[in-house]
């Protein structure tokens, strides 16, 4: 698993597929349903794209945990804050999923103000939820997207009846 932050400017997919094919790295990567429904879409499918509801509960995340318990070499790549825009937390999506395929995460950024990409390192989950988002939120500190504004903190939602 791979998480993508910041996220603040469609750039920053472009940014990421010239560095996937420049360093050769294999991803697949899961991206709004509705970009894969014009005529981009099969291209998109073509080279890693994995096209997710956001609008509805579908069973992605238990799909992707199958899909990691199934391949030996799949690497996916999310953008947990979902959005360009700003979202006071992230989608909850790639913990469920790392956690629960039981793989590490690798933290990948893209920083505008250094101009740099790269990886900050991996870690495994272990199912203490603040404490995980603790330990990315200091790996990720000082990291600036293209419209700072835009970026959200590294946070999960607050549970809701145990949900979450």
């Amino acid at each position: 698993m791979i998480v993508f932050y910041p996220h603040t400017s469609n750039w920053d997919a472009l940014v990421g597929l010239f560095a996937k094919w420049a360093f050769a790295i294999d991803v697949a990567f899961a991206a709004k349903d509705t970009l894969f429904a014009t005529p981009a879409g099969p291209f998109l499918r073509s080279i890693g794209g994995i096209p997710v509801n956001r609008r509805e509960h579908t069973g992605f995340a238990d799909a992707m945990r199958i899909a990691f318990s199934q391949r030996d070499d799949l690497r996916l790549v999310i953008e947990p804050e979902a959005t360009r825009s700003y979202t006071p937390h992230w989608k909850s999506g790639f913990y469920h999923i790392a956690h629960g395929a039981g793989v590490p995460v690798a933290l990948g950024f893209i920083d505008y103000s250094r101009r740099e990409i790269g990886f900050l390192g991996t870690l495994m989950l272990t199912g203490e939820r603040d404490a995980d988002l603790a330990r990315i939120a200091r790996m990720y500190e000082g990291r600036v997207g293209k419209y700072p504004a835009q970026q959200g903190p590294v946070r999960l939602r607050e549970r809701v009846d145990g949900q979450g």
